[in-house]
């Protein structure tokens, strides 16, 4: 008997021990991107005028965008396909690979506007790129998040 209420209190604690990595993993993913749209709603609003240009700005939100952007490929594991409230669709699981390359497509937006963005000019020519290459995983329909505009609310 003692044996079986061992064996029983163990796999209970290793489900919780599972189901922790699972909710901590999509913490870290939202985490991820609210960093990402802090960083990014600044330069946006340059973008449109909406506030003043200033380049150390937006340098800084597009170093911040690509450091936060290259943990995307690590924090979508097999095991956090569910739990924690997640908005990630499935096909992240189902086509890995496209989203990886969703995600090397943000890391080489962001490090050309980082290269190319010297004024405001350059920044309202090279920033939608790095807009567009988020709405590469944000789209309306079939993609591997909900829609940016609806992404950036739940994560404000």
């Amino acid at each position: 008997m003692l044996r079986i209420t061992a064996a029983a209190v163990a796999i209970v604690i290793g489900a919780t021990v599972v189901h922790a990595q699972n909710v901590e993993v999509v913490k870290k993913r939202r985490d991820v991107m609210q960093a990402i749209a802090k960083a990014s709603s600044g330069n946006f609003a340059m973008m449109q005028g909406k506030a003043p240009f200033d380049l150390a700005k937006v340098q800084d939100g597009l170093k911040t965008m690509g450091a936060e952007g290259a943990k995307f490929k690590d924090l979508f594991p097999d095991d956090s396909k569910t739990g924690g409230e997640t908005e990630a669709s499935a096909k992240i699981w189902q086509a890995k690979a496209d989203f990886n390359k969703a995600a090397d497509a943000l890391a080489a937006a962001v490090n050309a506007a980082q290269t190319s963005i010297k004024d405001e000019a350059s920044l309202k020519a090279e920033y939608p790129k790095v807009a567009r290459s988020c709405g590469g995983c944000h789209m309306e329909t079939d993609g591997f998040a909900p829609r940016l505009a609806d992404s950036f609310k739940r994560v404000k």
